[in-house]
């Protein structure tokens, strides 16, 4: 683990930041560790008091005419506090190696946090994307399908309004509006068939949408395809914009128009029967 891999992102530990330890090793640098110096100063200087003591008091050559037991009482007192001063080397040494491995873990830990924040990253910007495609692709659809209602709502004025209808459009305003059809504005024959609902009242927009069975089945594709376009528009919408401005739009009015007048048919009327003049207006 080199110098750069001992750090330690406290942003992720609890408590801010934390002293972070070199790892353990018994050698600082080229050096052994201060523990292992302090032991072996220690070490050296009790067995050279030791060894004047038994030269002073005992002497060397009765060592080995001492019994067994008298001797094994003897080491086990000398060197009893060397084994205690390794012993708490031991644990300090331990205890060091004990705080690096835990710092390791942590270390760990952080870079499992980070590789998890850059993968929900990674899975918002993927999601992002694909939101993206969607919403490209749903706009290309998007104006084929608006273009064919406008045809659709094209052939219902057409109906109502041509040669064999009332003709409160004339035909110089049909052709205009076929004209903007094909360029520019799918939904001019939906704002002049809302025109003609507004100034004429509910009876005659119900005639205007479900006058005769062509009507009717003018309306049906209109609403079927109008359903489409909404379910297409959910999926690449989170917030309902879109959704929201295709139902605002003259489409949009004109479905709703449609919906609510095929459930509530003004009264005299009933969805399916055409037993009226489609043409008048009350």
């Amino acid at each position: 683990m080199n110098q750069q891999d001992t750090r330690i992102d406290t942003q992720y530990l609890p408590g801010g930041k934390m002293p972070v330890e070199e790892a353990f090793s018994l050698r600082a640098g080229n050096a052994p560790d201060w523990r292992i110096w302090l032991g072996l100063s220690i070490t050296s200087i009790w067995l050279l008091v030791l060894s004047i003591y038994i030269g002073r008091t005992i002497g060397w050559s009765q060592i080995g005419n001492a019994p067994i037991e008298t001797l094994g009482n003897f080491l086990e007192g000398a060197f009893a506090p060397l084994a205690f001063l390794w012993l708490v080397i031991g644990y300090f040494l331990q205890k060091k190696e004990l705080v690096q491995n835990t710092n390791a873990i942590k270390m760990q830990y952080v870079e499992i946090q980070k590789s998890a924040d850059q993968a929900v990253i990674q899975s918002e910007v993927i999601r992002a994307s694909e939101i993206h495609a969607r919403t490209e692709s749903f706009l290309r659809i998007a104006e084929s399908v608006k273009q064919q209602l406008g045809n659709l709502m094209g052939f219902l004025v057409v109906s109502s309004q041509g040669a064999t209808g009332a003709g409160l459009v004339s035909s110089e305003k049909i052709a205009q509006l076929w004209g903007s059809l094909n360029k520019t504005d799918p939904e001019g024959f939906s704002r002049s068939m809302l025109e003609l609902q507004y100034l004429h009242g509910e009876r005659y927009a119900y005639k205007l949408l479900y006058g005769t069975p062509t009507r009717t089945r003018h309306s049906e594709n209109f609403v079927y395809n109008f359903e489409r376009l909404l379910r297409a528009a959910e999926t690449c919408d989170d917030d309902g914009m879109v959704k929201d401005s295709l139902l605002g739009s003259a489409h949009g009015y004109i479905y709703s128009r449609m919906l609510k007048l095929r459930a509530n048919p003004p009264a005299g009327f009933q969805h399916g029967n055409y037993d009226f003049d489609p043409d008048s207006i009350d």
